[in-house]
């Protein structure tokens, strides 16, 4: 189930890739365009229930195209840029946008502004509270995680890393895909860091631990 569709614009293909990387795992179903005259000509076709932007693009800026958008829709607006001056800020809330975030960021801000702006837009919003796979259920909401209904006490990253492999149960999620979503893009650990937590979280879900399933020099996945 999507937890709605999101409009990243940007002309650096790796920071595309790089926020839909922290999306994805969180639900969310990502379009992305590399200006804001392509962005334009998506809007009508995608009807996205949020819109991330970067202000420095060529042939549109951010700016313009929240001025073209601002004249039809009331789709919200995150700015992203590495403009961290109040100005910045101050134009581009004037010009319609609902939040600014300035580059670098780590994910847990990025997913935190997205999950309010949402509240607040007055499009429908409906957050999902639990995600269940097999003996496993996570409470979003609460950051609270079961086995066979019996809470398990977790460390934040425990629990990161448990959410993202519920959601993505039978996949493949990478060790940089963990580590850039869990502990974020500027983190200079190593790959052991993942593989020191996983471990412990194997430990923790004790006879379920089986069901983490490591993926020899790539990464893991949840198999249930």
């Amino acid at each position: 189930m999507s937890m709605g569709t999101i409009l990243v614009i940007d002309d650096e293909i790796a920071m595309r890739a790089l926020i839909k990387s922290f999306l994805v795992p969180e639900g969310y179903l990502v379009k992305d365009a590399s200006n804001g005259m392509e962005a334009l000509e998506m809007i009508y076709e995608e009807s996205p229930d949020l819109i991330i932007v970067d202000i420095m693009m060529p042939f549109m800026d951010g700016y313009t195209f929240t001025k073209e958008l601002r004249k039809s829709s009331d789709t919200p607006i995150i700015f992203l840029s590495a403009k961290g001056e109040e100005w910045d800020k101050v134009k581009g809330l004037k010009l319609g946008a609902d939040d600014y975030l300035v580059k670098p960021f780590h994910y847990g801000e990025l997913i935190a502004r997205i999950e309010t702006v949402l509240r607040r837009s007055s499009k429908h919003y409906r957050k999902i509270l639990t995600i269940k796979a097999g003996p496993i259920t996570i409470d979003v909401e609460n950051h609270l995680a079961f086995l066979d209904g019996k809470e398990v006490s977790l460390t934040l990253k425990e629990f990161g890393l448990l959410s993202l492999l519920v959601t993505h149960r039978n996949n493949l999620i990478t060790r940089n895909n963990l580590m850039a979503t869990i502990w974020g893009t500027e983190y200079s650990g190593t790959d052991r860091t993942v593989d020191t937590h996983i471990k412990t979280l194997r430990l923790k879900m004790k006879q379920h631990g089986v069901l983490i399933k490591t993926v020899w020099g790539l990464g893991y996945k949840l198999e249930v």
